[in-house]
């Protein structure tokens, strides 16, 4: 692939992470704190969802930053491989902080995991390649996930 085409495949990933992001703020607009705190996937509500986004956010930041200096992504003893036992650690998050707060590092979270993917050479972005996987599966992959699951959902409560 030329330089052009990397870099292509590198903003297309950048570009439709923002999309699916702004269809995901559009899927919890309007939602109140009841909303918001409702069990209704599996043990979780919309802030367990928003906790653990903004927890992958910040645990994959520093392995796109890693990738930028051309280090391994993953630090040695660390695995990714129980995603359950992770995804119920960011989500604790969400028991302790107001869904304001949640939101607000959402925001942070995405903007900080943007910022570290931007600064990854793009011929790292041809699909397959980690640093594509880290940022679609944290971003416009997860995003449009959780926002159809919360629009579905919405639909079932008529809110």
């Amino acid at each position: 692939m030329t330089d052009e085409t990397t870099a292509t495949d590198k903003d297309s990933l950048l570009n439709e992470a923002a999309r699916e992001y702004r269809a995901l703020h559009e899927a919890i607009h309007g939602l109140n704190e009841e909303h918001m705190t409702e069990v209704w996937l599996g043990t979780w509500s919309i802030t367990e969802i928003i906790a653990h986004m903004s927890g992958w956010h910040r645990e994959m930041g520093p392995a796109l930053e890693r990738m930028t200096r051309g280090d391994r992504p993953v630090p040695a003893g660390v695995s990714y491989d129980d995603v359950d036992a992770w995804n119920a650690k960011f989500a604790t998050v969400a028991r302790a902080t107001s869904v304001a707060d949640l939101l607000l590092e959402l925001d942070k979270s995405h903007e900080y995991f943007l910022r570290a993917a931007a600064g990854v050479p793009a011929d790292r972005f041809q699909p397959g390649k980690t640093a594509f996987k880290i940022v679609d599966l944290n971003s416009a992959h997860h995003y449009r996930e959780h926002g159809g699951q919360i629009r579905a959902w919405r639909a079932t409560r008529g809110v």
